[in-house]
C-alpha cells in the first residue's frame, strides 16, 4: 500500500512538471470600445432629433402628461409637489373620489415633462413606497375642480 501511494505521488509531481512545461495560453485580443463607438454616433431618438414630424405621424407626446399618485395621501402629495417644484417642475394637484376615497395625483405638465427622469422618479418612489407613475392623455383624471 506504501508504494501504491508513492507511486500516485511521483505520478502527480510528473503530471505538475508536464503542464508547467507547456506555454502559457496568449490572451486573445479585443478591439478597444472606442472604435464602436464612432458609429454609434449617430443612433438618436426621434423625440431627441428635433425634426419637424410630418402630418402622417403626428407626435403624440405634446399631449402626454406624466402623473404622479396613486396610493398617498394628500400631506405625502403636497410635499412631492414641493419638491417638483423647487426642481422648476410645473405640477397641477388634482383629487379623485372612488369607492374607497380619495385618491390624490400630481399632473406633470407636459414642458416640464423631460425634467423628469428615472433617478428622479426612482428617488421618489424610495422615499414615497405608495408612490404611482403613469403617462397619460393630459385630458386625465388629475383635472382641476
Amino acid at each position: 500500500m506504501r508504494w501504491f501511494f508513492l507511486l500516485l505521488v511521483m505520478l502527480n509531481v510528473f503530471y505538475y512538471v508536464w503542464h508547467q512545461q507547456e506555454a502559457p495560453l496568449r490572451p486573445k485580443e479585443v478591439a478597444p470600445l472606442s472604435l464602436f463607438k464612432g458609429a454609434q454616433q449617430n443612433i438618436r431618438l426621434l423625440s431627441e432629433s428635433g425634426a419637424q414630424s410630418s402630418d402622417s405621424f403626428p407626435r403624440q407626446a405634446d399631449n402626454q402628461c406624466l402623473y404622479l399618485g396613486g396610493g398617498v395621501a394628500q400631506s405625502e402629495a403636497k410635499t412631492i409637489e414641493q419638491r417638483l417644484t423647487s426642481l422648476d417642475i410645473r405640477t397641477r394637484f388634482g383629487r379623485r373620489s372612488d369607492d374607497l376615497g380619495a385618491i390624490y395625483w400630481l399632473k406633470v405638465e407636459p414642458d416640464s415633462r423631460r425634467l423628469v427622469d428615472d433617478v428622479l422618479l426612482g428617488g421618489l418612489k424610495q422615499d414615497f413606497p405608495q408612490l404611482k407613475s403613469k403617462i397619460m392623455s393630459c385630458e386625465g383624471i388629475a383635472t382641476a375642480d
